[in-house]
């Protein structure tokens, strides 16, 4: 399986993909992610799962890059984002 999926950190938000989630969650947290290492902790607020990497990697660029889709969402998710 591969993931696109959403962290959320004290001061913004991160979105990325991954053939094993925990284990990429888990090196975010532990300051092993350039992008996000000065900001930690990083808290795992949405995740979507596919069967092909390509459709993980197109949705994850779709989210970063076109602000409708990431609109869309943050507007599905918006109660998980404000909890953290």
């Amino acid at each position: 399986m591969y993931y696109t999926y959403i962290l959320k950190t004290q001061k913004s938000i991160y979105i990325g993909y991954s053939s094993n989630l925990r284990k990429r969650v888990e090196e975010h947290n532990k300051g092993k992610v350039r992008t996000t290492k000065k900001d930690l902790p990083v808290k795992l607020v949405y995740y979507e799962a596919y069967h092909n990497e390509e459709d993980a990697r197109i949705r994850e660029k779709r989210l970063k890059y076109y602000g409708r889709a990431y609109a869309q969402l943050k507007k599905r998710i918006a109660n998980s984002l404000n909890k953290v």
